[in-house]
């Protein structure tokens, strides 16, 4: 999936989900916190780890395409570059951590949607 620059960096677009948590020149860790019913607005992610910290259920939109995402608390996931909105559609509050990779992607293919 394209990445367009139009589309902003969480933590400008939803600062009251996103926080910066740690940051260098290889990596950019994120924490995330929302509520059921909670929603992002459009953004961008590059290649990333997600580590959950509490379980949930998500609703990821990107472009026409949507999943619906049940994780547990306390796995580790790789989520590929990608831009997306997100609601939560679970009865749960969302906690989980992205690391974020600040170098490039050696492979050129799409990415899924939503963590693998």
């Amino acid at each position: 999936m394209v990445l367009e620059s139009h589309v902003g960096d969480p933590v400008e677009t939803d600062p009251e989900l996103y926080k910066t948590i740690f940051e260098n020149d290889r990596v950019r860790v994120l924490e995330y916190r929302d509520r059921p019913g909670d929603s992002t607005h459009p953004h961008r992610h590059p290649d990333s780890v997600m580590v959950t910290l509490s379980g949930f259920r998500r609703r990821v939109h990107a472009g026409d395409q949507e999943v619906v995402v049940d994780l547990p608390a306390f796995q580790a996931r790789w989520v590929g570059a990608q831009q997306h909105t997100g609601e939560n559609v679970g009865t749960t509050e969302t906690h989980s951590i992205f690391v974020e990779l600040k170098e490039p992607s050696p492979s050129t293919s799409d990415s899924v949607l939503g963590p693998s």
